[in-house]
């Protein structure tokens, strides 16, 4: 088959991959940067693509000249040598020198970028540990530059100040993982037993959506991430919110809400999920063997290891103040125009979260959380321990209940 004639074939078939690597909407398109730290890395690899092209079409475009010019024209020539250019001076200096010239501009500016992206955040700045495991991210807050990183305590969805630079530790738990909200900044490995520095600024208020990109088990596709940027008072009220713990019930109150509440405190959820003013002291330090504690420990470790691999399981308090659960797979919101519109404190108003509670998600979950989602929520003998939340055989009516019970952790 002749050159020209693949090259026919092979047109089309480029036109159609490029065609289905364009998408209308793709909230993880890093090439509509979203935030300072993207923008940097934007203004990297246009100059660099540029560049890139340029080589690619000037390399490629001179081997199909070559290939075609110089080509055996018949049998008779197929052995002949084309004329040899070993020891021309002039070329081998010039294709010696450019390429290092290349590769020194791209290095320039690799560095000034790299220098950026890891500019140390005021002393003043929002600052979070991010912590990832299988399959989840928890989002830890220090407010008062104390370190501890324990003054909130949340999971699925990091809320930011809009406008503001926010810097990031990102560790794990378990395995390795990376997390990238590609419209705020490029990837950082999640690496146990090691803190690694981010940043991240949002230019605009906002949802921006992420994901986990370092393979980390059965559920990796599913270890989704969301950054809710907010205006700095709607930031400031949300930090207000989510430091209030949350009610307890009567033993003679006979309410739908009571009973999920009774539901959750008997059941195995309590013992894997923490919520403030309910059962702290299942989850308090004495209670925790000293073997259990580490860096990344503290209050809402689980102190039995058969429960969780990873003795952590998402901090419930204020549940209702997320739109997404089970690692950001599911919404907890409708997906209308209306609720959307809502925001993050979208469960504050009981008519809201009537009308926009996606009660079939969350029931379906409760009902068997190993077939909504991959994990080894069962202890198999001579493999690994429980990863994620296992079948705990509620009934219609618990499930029912346990969504009461949950539509008033705001």
């Amino acid at each position: 088959m002749s050159v020209l004639r693949r090259a026919r074939l092979l047109g089309p078939a480029a036109v159609v991959a490029l065609l289905a690597a364009c998408a209308g909407n793709a909230p993880q398109d890093t090439l509509e940067p979203e935030g300072k730290y993207a923008k940097d890395i934007d203004n990297l690899i246009s100059p660099i693509f540029v560049i890139s092209g340029i080589v690619f079409v000037l390399v490629l475009g001179g081997a199909v000249l070559i290939a075609i010019k110089y080509r055996a024209r018949d049998d008779e020539h197929f052995d002949d040598m084309p004329h040899q250019v070993h020891g021309n001076n002039t070329l081998e200096i010039g294709w010696t020198i450019l390429p290092a010239l290349i590769l020194g501009v791209v290095g320039v500016l690799s560095v000034a970028a790299i220098f950026n992206l890891y500019e140390e955040p005021p002393a003043d700045a929002v600052k979070v540990q991010v912590v990832g495991q299988q399959w989840w991210w928890e989002y830890r807050y220090d407010l008062d530059g104390d370190g501890s990183y324990e003054e909130i305590v949340t999971a699925n969805e990091l809320v930011i100040p809009s406008g503001e630079q926010v810097g990031l530790e990102i560790t794990s738990r378990d395995v390795i993982h990376s997390f990238w909200a590609p419209k705020l900044n490029g990837k950082r490995d999640a690496v146990p037993n090691r803190s690694h520095p981010w940043n991240l600024q949002a230019d605009q208020p906002g949802e921006y959506i992420g994901q986990c990109t370092e393979f980390c088990g059965l559920s990796h596709a599913e270890m989704r991430i969301k950054v809710v940027a907010l205006e700095r008072d709607d930031f400031d009220q949300w930090v207000t919110d989510q430091q209030v713990e949350a009610e307890t019930y009567a033993e003679d109150d006979t309410s739908e809400e009571a009973e999920g509440y009774r539901v959750f405190t008997q059941q195995l959820c309590a013992s894997c999920h923490l919520v403030a003013g309910v059962n702290d002291d299942e989850f308090s330090d004495e209670s925790i063997p000293e073997f259990h504690r580490d860096s990344i420990g503290g209050p809402g470790t689980i102190t039995d290891p058969e429960l969780q691999a990873s003795r952590h399981a998402p901090n419930l308090t204020h549940f209702m103040s997320r739109s997404t659960f089970a690692g950001a797979k599911f919404d907890l919101r409708r997906d209308t125009e209306e609720c959307e519109a809502l925001g993050v404190r979208w469960a504050e108003d009981e008519d809201d979260l009537e009308r926009c509670l996606d009660r079939g998600a969350l029931e379906a979950w409760m009902r068997n959380p190993p077939a909504e989602k991959a994990m080894a929520a069962e202890v198999v003998p001579g493999r690994s321990p429980r990863r994620g939340m296992p079948n705990l055989e509620l009934t219609e009516e618990q499930i029912d209940q346990l969504v009461a019970y949950l539509s008033t952790l705001k």
